[in-house]
């Protein structure tokens, strides 16, 4: 399976709802997540706590959906861009657009770094 057809499925089983799958799947024990707002995440346990947290936040998706992939499949990259309309518990709505750019060694991601902007 190519990067760019793990990165679909990874974005397809996310758009189905399976976020924590997705990552129990694609994610490597050593991954290192880097985020604008939260900095680095190192190692799966401690992502999984970061992404568990996040979802608890979560109050309602009101949509979302990806503009774009791509891969380098020499170097092993992969780059989706993806956008979410959703409200969290605290009431604050948030649209958002972001661009994931993903490192993978075999079939697992070992690098996420994430860009972003928080639109109104």
């Amino acid at each position: 399976m190519s990067y760019l057809e793990k990165e679909q499925e990874l974005q397809s089983m996310v758009g189905q709802g399976q976020m924590l799958e997705a990552f129990e799947k694609f994610y490597a024990e050593n991954v290192v997540m880097e985020e604008p707002m939260s900095g680095r995440t190192e190692g799966k346990k401690a992502n999984w706590e970061r992404e568990t947290q996040w979802m608890e936040n979560l109050a309602e998706m009101h949509g979302g959906g990806v503009t774009g992939i791509t891969s380098n499949e020499d170097d092993g990259i992969t780059m989706s861009e993806t956008w979410m309309d959703a409200t969290f518990k605290d009431g604050n709505r948030v649209k958002m657009e972001e661009v994931s750019v993903k490192k993978w060694e075999g079939d697992q991601i070992v690098h996420e770094r994430f860009y972003y902007n928080l639109g109104g």
